[in-house]
């Protein structure tokens, strides 16, 4: 299975996207969007600004856990990842979202 965008319409009405890899797993999560076209315009910004390192800010949770969150070039949020037990596995994350992002397709679930 391949890399691809999830676009889905909450309870709420708003949009929200996930990006699932070609396991199943889902590697970043966006905000929620007032419409649908907010939520295209964000996946695009992850397919643009994923191959950018300086757009990856490395984080770290209360509790202790990394994580990551993937910034646009004026320093929105687009994505964020999970929770993660180590540094290396954020790092393993973010290597997966720069590979899989780019090129991943819209599935779009919101009809």
């Amino acid at each position: 299975m391949a890399a691809k965008f999830i676009l889905k319409k909450s309870k709420n009405g708003k949009f929200h996207f996930n990006l699932q890899a070609g396991n199943g797993q889902v590697i970043l999560q966006s905000q929620m969007y007032k419409d649908k076209a907010g939520a295209k315009n964000g996946i695009k910004s992850a397919q643009t600004n994923c191959k950018d390192e300086k757009c990856f800010e490395r984080l770290e949770s209360s509790k202790k856990q990394p994580y990551f969150v993937l910034k646009s070039k004026n320093k929105q949020v687009v994505g964020q990842s999970q929770m993660y037990k180590s540094t290396s596995s954020m790092n393993k994350g973010i290597k997966s979202v720069q590979r899989c992002a780019g090129g991943a397709a819209i599935d779009d679930q919101t009809s």
